[in-house]
């Protein structure tokens, strides 16, 4: 009689949920669960969550999922998670304070002083920039000096979660290299960097290759969910998860991401570098494996933003209406850097705006410029990591934007690139964990067999002459228009920016981890 096949559980952290999902030996995904999460943003440029909450949102997407497959039937267990994101801990694993996320921007003085440490850019291959981790400590550091002090471990959000899980510190060296505190080439942290912002390698959890397990489920909750003991994966960040989750893990071939965030990644065999265009080089998930990413802060989250301003019921009817209109030559235009932004600019002051308005501009046309302009802001970015020789033919979109068609195509014919969308896509850092998860629990697994590319759902061919209009009327006219406000940005006013006082009456209270 043969074994029950098996499951393998895949957990992705987000910026607004928590997803789960079961994959089967095949690479199909059997079930699927979530939980949402909120942001605070106690300040101008700040951002915030609880990880409290991650673990609580957790435990119901968990929870909910098991209830559609045979827990004992879970073999391994995988995590992706949001980068980038300052948990700070005291010695009894207690939380010091709200966790800073990737999308906080309050530490750009840190970054200036960052940079200026020796070997900075060669050692982490990027540029400091306000959402990494490193900044964000030195922040607190000069800010928060009591919470500091009481700093015994800094953890990236999916590595709270593992914490939770199994109780020991590990993290991945794809999560790791957004830190600032990593050595990417060699996939190990740097003594320098860390000392650069006051800790060293006891305040770090060990860097494990995503494949590799990190931990094993603890007893206790292995029988409250009905498991076994199995491994947890050291997973990946959600980027390079994504990635795994849709086969992209060889040289060359390229994703698009289109979450809260933008996000164009494409995979190299070696280390390279762009850091003067705020290209991001970083780990893959995988061994061997690095990539080059362009992030903009702002993709399908500025179709909310453009929904309430105008009172759309919700996002799909705004995309409706969008759609029904059409794209017009000539119409509004749309900078979509709601919370400042990173590739090409590096500016965490730019903030949103809409242009060439006239009496007549209604609801459809500026919902169209916020298509527009989050796909030329795309466009920077593929510009940026092209520039290094690294371009791709064909990129696969993954991520809750690409649910739209009628944006897909547009983005197709801005990026002068075939779009392509593939099974699974749409829980692709969730699937790209349990694909990790099965890595680690089989040793003798291989890439090949547990990484293949989903077979792709729909196509989109960009129309050469749109194209040809985008590239040499649209787009100039957006990096234009970026400049000639770049002075306003500059001087904090039209962002509501002010130099934040020390709020250590604000600290969360400490709660202690079980």
């Amino acid at each position: 009689m043969e074994a029950p096949a098996r499951l393998y559980l895949g957990i992705d952290l987000g910026t607004s949920s928590v997803k789960a999902v079961l994959m089967d030996e095949a690479g199909g995904v059997r079930a699927s669960a979530s939980s949402p999460l909120e942001v605070s943003h106690p300040r101008p440029r700040w951002s915030e969550q609880d990880p409290a909450a991650w673990w609580a949102a957790t435990e119901s997407a968990v929870e909910k999922v098991l209830t559609q497959g045979d827990a004992k039937r879970v073999a391994g267990i995988g995590l992706s998670g949001q980068m980038h994101g300052a948990t700070l801990l005291d010695e009894a694993n207690a939380i010091l304070r709200p966790a800073i996320l990737w999308n906080d921007g309050r530490s750009d003085v840190e970054c200036a002083e960052l940079e200026r440490v020796p070997g900075f850019r060669a050692i982490t291959g990027n540029l400091a920039m306000p959402g990494f981790t490193a900044p964000k400590l030195a922040w607190v550091r000069r800010h928060e000096p009591d919470v500091f002090r009481r700093v015994a471990k800094v953890l990236l959000p999916k590595d709270y979660l593992r914490l939770r899980l199994t109780g020991d510190f590990f993290t991945d060296a794809s999560d790791a290299a957004g830190t600032l505190w990593l050595d990417v080439e060699n996939r190990q942290w740097s003594s320098e960097m860390l000392a650069a912002t006051g800790l060293d390698r006891s305040h770090m959890p060990q860097v494990k290759e995503g494949t590799q397990p990190a931990g094993h489920l603890h007893p206790e909750l292995a029988a409250r969910w009905g498991m076994d003991t199995v491994p947890v994966a050291a997973g990946g960040g959600d980027n390079a998860a994504g990635a795994v989750g849709v086969g992209i893990v060889r040289h060359g071939q390229a994703m698009l991401s289109l979450g809260t965030s933008g996000v164009y990644f494409a995979v190299s065999d070696g280390f390279r570098a762009s850091p003067e265009q705020a290209v991001h080089a970083f780990c893959h998930a995988v061994p061997d494996t690095w990539h080059l990413m362009s992030v903009m802060l702002n993709a399908a989250s500025c179709l909310d933003f453009t929904a309430r301003l105008t009172g759309a019921s919700d996002v799909p009817s705004l995309l409706a209406e969008a759609q029904a209109r059409g794209l017009e030559k000539h119409g509004p235009l749309f900078l979509p850097y709601l919370t400042g932004e990173r590739t090409p600019h590096n500016n965490p002051h730019a903030r949103g705006s809409f242009m060439q308005l006239g009496p007549g501009t209604d609801r459809p046309e500026l919902a169209n410029a916020t298509l527009e302009g989050v796909g030329l802001g795309l466009l920077d970015g593929l510009l940026a990591v092209e520039s290094t020789g690294l371009v791709a033919d064909e990129i696969t979109v993954i991520g809750g934007g690409s649910r739209s068609a009628y944006w897909t195509q547009m983005l197709a014919d801005i990026l002068g690139k075939r779009l392509v969308m593939r099974s699974g896509g749409d829980v692709g850092p969730a699937l790209g964990a349990a694909r990790l998860a099965r890595l680690a629990a089989e040793p003798g697994a291989t890439l090949d067999e547990v990484c293949p590319m989903p077979p792709v759902t729909a196509a989109f061919e960009p129309d050469a002459a749109r194209h040809a209009y985008f590239l040499q009327t649209r787009h100039p006219l957006f990096r234009r228009s970026y400049e000639r406000l770049e002075p306003l940005y500059a001087d904090g006013a039209i962002a509501g920016d002010e130099s934040p006082p020390s709020h250590e009456g604000d600290a969360m209270t400490a709660r202690r981890s079980p």
